[in-house]
């Protein structure tokens, strides 16, 4: 590679422009040393035409297989519905393209295992799986204080994934292709309970829930609130709650449990720390959505991608830090789906 190639930006073309995908698109267009957002890709009209009034000079396509085909892209960023994450990460390996795909890897774990297998065929590009909250700085330092043994052997892990509610019913019409409650929200969580404890393999799980109030769901065999339990290999567990029907806002918290201490991360969930003393007492206002929580961490995932990538391109064996791997995705995928099944059936599940 000549120097001058080695020298110019990472050119992104972002496929999914919903309200993940323009996020993702702001970030690399303004916020991501390294990169340059060169198409966006929607097969919806209003989605190209937030583009074209919102974005920089960037070329706008409307078909997935004419941008894979544009030889200007160096890398995808994928922000489609779960169903087509798997075949588009393969055909845009096959393009030559590395690739950013936002969880899960798939719905479906045979897909899983064939987009690692075609990965292995590409060692050469990167390929990342957008679990955000392992570039979140609180999770990232609660990390690596486990990694030092600060709370000696970790063993249990609970932790929750709580989104405002939506009187609107969004999550109602989301569910038809959303996976369910736990491969939507409790797959964060999963990733995080095995990052946490050393990446163990799953043994059994089992899982129960309610709906409290998007009645909706019944038709889908969905839950808007779900509690679960996953044993781990050498007696290590983990405990996950998930929620669509918050009333202060986002509630994401994990804790993790050692031999020798603990360690919580957003135990109390704040949008700052501003506290408000008046006649209803003292309190703290909530992030709203996952977007303000986790705003940080979105764009630092998105700066360690690309500095992954541009190492690759300059010839260095590279990764992308703490970032999960496709078997990582694959195992979070793998554990919620036992979790769907033991929420229908009633039932342990063994893996």
């Amino acid at each position: 590679m000549q120097a001058n190639e080695r020298a110019r930006p990472l050119r992104v073309g972002v496929v999914g422009l919903g309200r993940l995908g323009r996020r993702h698109a702001l970030n690399l267009a303004y916020r991501v040393p390294g990169a340059v957002l060169a198409a966006a890709c929607s097969p919806l009209d209003d989605d190209l035409a937030w583009a074209r009034d919102t974005l920089p000079a960037t070329r706008l396509y409307g078909d997935y297989a004419q941008l894979l085909a544009d030889s200007e892209i160096d890398a995808v960023w994928l922000v489609t519905p779960s169903s087509l994450h798997a075949q588009q990460i393969v055909d845009a390996l096959r393009a030559g393209k590395h690739v950013f795909c936002e969880k899960p890897l798939s719905l479906d774990v045979a897909e899983c295992e064939r987009v690692v297998d075609e990965a292995r065929r590409h060692a050469g590009q990167q390929v990342m799986i957008g679990f955000m909250r392992r570039f979140d700085p609180s999770y990232h330092d609660a990390f690596e204080k486990v990694r030092a043994g600060k709370i000696g052997k970790p063993f249990l892990v609970r932790s929750q994934n709580c989104d405002l509610n939506d009187p609107d019913g969004f999550f109602v019409r989301f569910a038809p292709t959303s996976g369910g409650i736990f491969l939507d929200c409790t797959v964060h969580d999963i990733d995080v309970a095995r990052w946490l404890l050393g990446k163990p393999r799953a043994t059994r799980v089992y899982a129960a829930g309610a709906i409290a109030l998007h009645d909706g769901l019944r038709d889908f065999g969905d839950v808007d609130n779900g509690v679960a339990i996953c044993e781990f290999e050498g007696g290590k567990l983990a405990m996950f709650y998930a929620s669509r029907t918050m009333a202060h806002g986002n509630d994401t918290s994990s804790e993790v449990i050692g031999t020798a201490g603990a360690l919580a991360i957003g135990r109390v969930p704040r949008s700052n720390r501003v506290e408000i003393y008046d006649a209803l007492g003292v309190r703290s206002e909530c992030t709203p959505t996952f977007f303000e929580r986790f705003e940080e961490a979105f764009l630092i995932e998105a700066q360690a991608f690309v500095a992954s990538v541009r190492a690759r391109l300059n010839g260095a064996t590279a990764d992308a830090g703490e970032g999960a791997s496709l078997e990582d995705a694959l195992e979070a995928t793998r554990i919620g789906c036992a979790l769907r099944e033991s929420l229908h059936t009633g039932q342990a599940v063994t893996l």
